[in-house]
């Protein structure tokens, strides 16, 4: 079988603009969750989120360009220019043979909210023309395959909250298949808006803890009351291995173990004890050969379903509480980036392997009696990692892991 190896990593988020400066904060337990700003939230019951800040996207795009694009994909864009430059890709590397696997869940939710309005307010004849190709989930491939000129198999993956996940498993599965040779992946969310927090605190997932917002994401913690939104991309550049290395690239990991499965139980509450989380983890495990993890970055959303069934499934696939290696949620630092967070999560995790440090688990002070796993509370940990791993779970009872291992 086709070895697939990681070559190019690309990270926006609330804590930074780059992967460097985003992990760096992660490490050193920010948090950047704040009272949303992109639109006043004053008749919100949640008046908080995890915002990319200072964000201008004219830095890096044709102001023509910009006009067109919704802000996910504008921060799809950002990452995958990043991933890009960082695996050394040049114009020798055949395009027919590189293509993209792009996630979100929501896509431009802002966009479809705006333009509801206008159409309701002012009549159809005033939406915008860039209305729909600008919203549409697939047109973050289109625009980012446009810039790269990527030639090659032009995928999209729109599974709730494990997008980002799947998309690297689909990127991984064609160029296995040899449909390409090298996939980028992007995982892009832009969903702050009044229509997207209004529609998830209805549904009372998000945290309404909004007098303390830097302690409103508590994964794992028995004080957490649901999660908070995020925005941003992640983005990978994949590899088949021995082209890889004919070209002389830095490789950062191989994925070495994918899994899915569906929970078939209920359309936003996990299976009951982690069941459908058990069954794609054990498959990306088998498929790995069951090596030794030494890390696992949990979907750990802050919410009381999520974290008890995850830390159970956890126990039943490593054999107990005792065989569990340390396990943490970011998402207490850059929030639940929605389709995106699979995709910011794996880069965070191959980053944490490269450097031999876990991120900690922010605000993690009560201890859970359902939730007893070692979270590497509130503090990094240095150590060495030669195999991470990381899930993503969505409303509808899709799952997604991926395991990778230092080469």
């Amino acid at each position: 079988m086709r070895r697939v190896v990681v070559t190019g990593l690309g990270m926006i988020n609330s804590l930074g603009h780059d992967k460097e400066n985003s992990f760096e904060a992660i490490i050193e337990g920010k948090c950047g969750i704040e009272r949303i700003s992109l639109f006043d939230p004053s008749d919100q019951t949640v008046k908080i989120a995890a915002e990319v800040k200072n964000f201008d996207p004219k830095t890096f795009m044709d102001p023509k360009e910009v006009k067109k694009a919704d802000r996910f994909i504008q921060l799809g864009i950002k990452a995958a220019q990043e991933a890009m430059e960082d695996a050394g890709i040049d114009e020798n590397v055949e395009r027919e043979k590189f293509g993209i696997s792009s996630a979100s869940g929501i896509g431009g939710l802002a966009n479809i909210e705006r333009n509801a309005v206008i159409c309701h307010e002012r009549g159809p004849r005033r939406i915008s023309p860039f209305f729909i190709p600008s919203a549409l989930v697939n047109m973050l491939g289109g625009f980012v395959s446009i810039e790269h000129d990527l030639k090659g198999p032009n995928l999209s993956s729109v599974t709730a909250c494990a997008a980002g996940t799947h998309a690297i498993t689909e990127a991984a599965k064609t160029i296995i298949l040899g449909g390409a040779d090298r996939m980028l992946v992007v995982g892009a969310e832009a969903a702050i808006c009044p229509i997207g927090i209004g529609g998830f605190a209805a549904m009372k997932a998000l945290s309404t803890r909004n007098e303390d917002p830097k302690k409103a994401s508590r994964p794992f913690d028995a004080d957490r009351n649901g999660f908070v939104m995020g925005e941003g991309s992640g983005a990978l550049v994949l590899e088949e291995y021995e082209s890889a290395k004919k070209r002389g690239a830095k490789i950062y990991a191989e994925l070495i173990g994918f899994g899915e499965s569906g929970d078939a139980n209920h359309i936003t509450t996990p299976a009951p004890e982690g069941e459908g989380a058990y069954r794609a983890m054990k498959a990306a495990f088998d498929m790995a050969g069951r090596p030794k993890i030494d890390y696992v970055n949990a979907h750990g959303t802050s919410t009381k379903y999520n974290d008890m069934y995850e830390t159970m499934a956890l126990k039943k696939l490593f054999g107990g509480k005792e065989n569990c290696p340390p396990v943490s949620s970011t998402k207490g630092q850059v929030a639940h980036c929605l389709g995106a967070a699979g995709a910011i999560e794996a880069v965070i995790s191959i980053m944490a392997m490269q450097k031999g440090i876990i991120p900690p688990t922010i605000n993690y002070e009560t201890p859970d009696p359902d939730c007893d796993l070692d979270y590497v509370p509130n503090v990094a940990r240095e150590t060495k990692l030669d195999i991470v791993m990381s899930n993503s779970f969505g409303f509808g009872g899709t799952n997604g892991v991926v395991i990778f291992k230092k080469v």
